[in-house]
């Protein structure tokens, strides 16, 4: 009999009402009899996750770099779309559980940035405010500057916002001196430096990277952050492949947040993915620039495999 109920409730669907019937008893009769089955091992109720394998990796992230938390996609399409929109829905929908009132949100340049804000929906917070964390990155793509991202952010949640009217690499030292004394300049530089929530991107260090892209930051640059060791962009700063903030030339001439301005008192929320990218996301978590990292399962796992090779 025990068999025969049991069948009939999680293999044909019946309720324990329809069971009762049938057999003449009462309800609670049925339930107990269930739970005999249960407690005999005659059914045996197994529950099966199918995120099993990203969450197995997002607590590996977590372990293995003290980071504060990891939220990993697995992407049936690799293809870069695929990538930039599911990065995007997945940290648009992480921002509804980290976005507390009053915070002050950085937002950094980048298409994978540019694609969060495109998946955000509002939610209700008071006294939110957005701010770019470095200046304009050039005379093209200008859709997904940090500006333009900021815009998007604050549109997206109906809050103020603050833009940097200034480019994120000028000619010289002097120019940059001299906009920093602009007070508008400087007061939004200010602003980004007390943010509570910072959202960037993580860039690697290549032609490709988007800070090469936008045709400020240029080939002379580049060959000396690479000579100087580096594999990662975040923000206004290069790290090489233990994490370390480098120094740099072009250092002098920028416009933007160094990531060391985040670190005490920012929740940096790392958002990145892609084979090219391993290095620059291994980097900036041994380096623990990030508190919390948005990625694809693919990447995760190259990642965590490439910190143990190259420990």
């Amino acid at each position: 009999m025990l068999v025969k109920i049991s069948r009939l409730y999680y293999e044909d669907g019946l309720n324990q009402q329809d069971i009762a019937k049938r057999f003449g008893m009462s309800r609670p009769h049925v339930s107990r009899m269930l739970a005999t089955a249960r407690d005999q091992g005659i059914v045996n109720i197994t529950i099966r996750n199918p995120y099993s394998r990203e969450q197995d990796v997002e607590q590996e992230l977590v372990e293995t770099f003290g980071i504060l938390d990891a939220f990993v996609v697995d992407l049936e399409d690799h293809s870069e779309q695929k990538l930039l929109h599911q990065l995007g829905r997945s940290c648009a929908a992480l921002l509804e559980s980290v976005l507390k009132d009053n915070d002050i949100v950085g937002v950094m340049a980048g298409r994978t940035i540019t694609a969060i804000a495109a998946e955000l929906d509002y939610f209700a917070r008071n006294g939110l405010q957005f701010t770019p964390l470095v200046g304009g990155w050039g005379s093209t793509g200008s859709s997904w500057y940090a500006n333009a991202n900021t815009m998007l952010f604050a549109e997206k949640m109906q809050s103020p916002y603050w833009l940097l009217h200034a480019p994120a690499v000028v000619v010289s030292q002097e120019t940059r001196e001299l906009l920093m004394k602009e007070p508008e300049i400087a007061a939004v530089l200010e602003l980004a430096r007390t943010c509570t929530v910072a959202v960037v991107g993580i860039g690697q260090v290549s032609k490709e990277a988007t800070i090469v892209q936008s045709g400020y930051f240029g080939n002379a640059d580049l060959n000396d952050v690479i000579q100087k060791g580096a594999v990662a962009n975040v923000c206004a700063s290069f790290l090489n492949i233990q994490g370390e903030n480098i120094a740099f030339s072009a250092k002098t001439r920028m416009l933007g947040i160094d990531i060391e301005e985040l670190r005490h008192h920012t929740n940096v929320i790392g958002v990145a993915g892609s084979q090219d990218k391993v290095e620059a996301i291994t980097a900036t978590l041994r380096g623990k620039w990030i508190d919390i990292l948005v990625t694809d399962l693919e990447t995760a796992q190259q990642v965590l495999a490439f910190h143990k090779n190259k420990s």
